[in-house]
């Protein structure tokens, strides 16, 4: 194999797939990227077994054929050249030569034959999103995603077709126990959608998926068996879903709020920040306390001290006194874009429920703590 290529192009397409290579792995094959010289252009393949990406990328092909190279190495090697263009051609014995015409480097490879095959499942029913409106979904639902390794129920994303009001959304939830997110958005033709009762993608595959769908644009998206596929442009991403069953969240959700407070989210959440200043995996419980147009937040912590704040609130009702942690109000508020939100409340027992007007069909949930 030998080519010339744009070190830009280049560059940007393995920073992708950073996070995909494994680092640590007993299959060292799967710590670097598959590159296949074709005709005009070049295919640029990682995996995890679990995840696969794969894009084309238009190159000067001199001679076809195929090498694998360290997706570490490579991308630190195009991101210090400030050449417009490198080369990259094969040598006997699993050498690559990597050059810009300044810096020269030959890497010890691979056999590319040893590299693990994408293969994605034919004929799949698939829909196409507004990436920034995947993406909008998905920085809305994964920062409740688990963080346990005990937590395998738990540990993707669940989208569902879900019908509301006699009409079918496509749904997101994630849930680690103490919070639970949930998004809704009307999607042409979600309900052609190949995926049963519900499916699970794992959140490192929603990381990639949430990635692809930030560079704006369409992206199609697909079910088949037991593998999420999407599609942007020249690239292709595959992910292996989660064989587990996803918990009945809507057993959490309370079915009645009897009082509602309205406040301004920047103002929340900075309060909120200045709470967990003197928090710890100990005393994580911020008391908050709320009567008529007044909330106030309490943060104490025995071993350093104690932390207050009082905001305006839109609130006329009884005293009410619940313990959450600071940093759930945190994670949801920053995902949200209204102005305003509102928090529900059924009793100090259940749980806080945050909407905003700006945040369509979403839906923030926070368990009470302890005090």
């Amino acid at each position: 194999m030998e080519i010339k290529i744009n070190r830009d192009d280049l560059l940007r397409s393995v920073a992708r797939v950073q996070n995909i290579i494994e680092k640590r792995s007993n299959m060292p094959i799967l710590s670097t990227v598959l590159m296949t010289a074709e005709g005009s252009h070049i295919t640029l393949s990682a995996t995890d077994l679990e995840l696969g990406l794969r894009q084309t990328l238009p190159a000067q092909v001199g001679k076809e054929g195929s090498v694998t190279i360290s997706g570490r190495k490579l991308f630190e090697i195009l991101k210090e050249s400030k050449k417009e263009q490198v080369e990259i051609r094969a040598r006997e014995n699993n050498w690559v030569h990597i050059t810009d015409q300044v810096a020269r480097f030959n890497l010890a490879c691979m056999p590319p034959e040893d590299f693990p095959a994408i293969a994605a499942p034919e004929e799949v029913v698939s829909i196409t999103l507004d990436g920034v409106l995947l993406g909008e979904m998905i920085s809305k639902t994964i920062y409740a995603v688990t963080m346990e390794e005990a937590g395998f129920k738990l540990s993707g994303v669940f989208v569902e077709k879900a019908a509301v009001e006699g009409e079918t959304f496509l749904r997101m939830v994630a849930t680690d126990g103490h919070r639970l997110s949930m998004v809704d958005h009307r999607v042409p033709g979600v309900e052609t959608l190949e995926m049963g009762s519900g499916v699970m993608i794992p959140k490192k595959g929603m990381a990639e998926l949430g990635k692809l769908a930030g560079e704006g644009g369409e992206v199609e998206l697909g079910f088949k068996q037991n593998t999420c596929l999407a599609r942007k442009g020249d690239a292709f991403l595959m992910i292996r879903l989660l064989e587990t069953k996803f918990p009945d969240y809507r057993l959490v959700i309370p079915k009645e709020e009897t009082c509602s407070v309205s406040l301004d989210r920047i103002a929340l959440l900075d309060a909120m920040r200045k709470m967990v200043i003197l928090s710890n995996e100990r005393y994580r419980a911020v008391k908050v306390s709320i009567q008529d147009g007044e909330m106030e937040l309490v943060s104490t912590n025995p071993d350093l001290g104690d932390a207050q704040e009082t905001m305006a609130v839109d609130y006329r009702g009884d005293a009410l006194e619940m313990g959450f942690n600071a940093r759930y109000f945190i994670d949801v508020l920053q995902a949200m874009e209204s102005e305003s939100v509102r928090l529900g409340f059924a009793d100090p027992s259940k749980p806080c429920l945050i909407r905003g007007e700006a945040d369509s069909g979403f839906l923030g949930l926070i368990m009470p703590m302890r005090l």
